[in-house]
């Protein structure tokens, strides 16, 4: 569903005691054109049945007003609601920018603080840093890939960091997982199927 190559985070700032990554959430190019074409289906769908029901066509093409109403204009109109449920569900994660947020490290603090945009509230996250023990790369390929960046803890699950969306090129995301872990100095865990 993703046509968008998968950037890394951009760092927003960056020092030896400070690192910032800003982390792209659901507005993507990928996302509106689904969401359009689902708009345009559902509402289409939802026309055909009107015109299979009322007997006059409100569609601006073909003759919709021909079709029975049942069977062929109840299931027209079930496929009209269920896109345009689905159309309206993909814009309001667009409009919230769900899954978008930040991942702040601060030496001096002492804490990494990751942020993402929840569907009705913002969920934060504070870690120490003294509780990471290694940067750790996941990759899974196969009918349903997974390439991301996991922040492996010390008595806890591992904690990933990278965005969501499609799998991310593995030179993108080596060279991310290194520069991570050159600035926590911490290892940097292998691939892990």
């Amino acid at each position: 569903m993703s046509a968008d190559l998968p950037e890394p985070p951009k760092v927003f700032e960056s020092s030896e005691k400070f690192l910032e990554q800003i982390v792209k959430g659901s507005r993507k190019t990928s996302n509106y054109l689904v969401a359009a074409m689902l708009t345009i289906g559902g509402v289409g769908f939802s026309l055909a049945a009107l015109s299979s029901y009322f007997g006059k066509n409100f569609l601006p093409f073909g003759s919709a007003s021909t079709l029975i109403f049942v069977p062929q204009g109840l299931f027209m109109g079930f496929y009209g609601l269920v896109g345009t449920f689905m159309a309206a569900y993909l814009w309001a994660l667009v409009k919230v920018d769900y899954g978008s947020g930040f991942n702040r490290f601060d030496k001096e603090k002492g804490s990494l603080e990751i942020s993402r945009q929840g569907y009705f509230k913002q969920v934060l996250i504070e870690v120490p840093i003294k509780d990471i023990q290694a940067v750790k790369l996941e990759i899974r390929e196969g009918f349903n890939p997974r390439r991301r960046i996991c922040l492996r803890l010390q008595g806890r699950q591992d904690l990933p960091i990278s965005q969501v969306g499609g799998p991310q090129p593995l030179l993108v995301l080596e060279q991310e997982g290194a520069e991570l872990a050159r600035f926590l100095k911490v290892n940097l865990e292998g691939l892990s199927n």
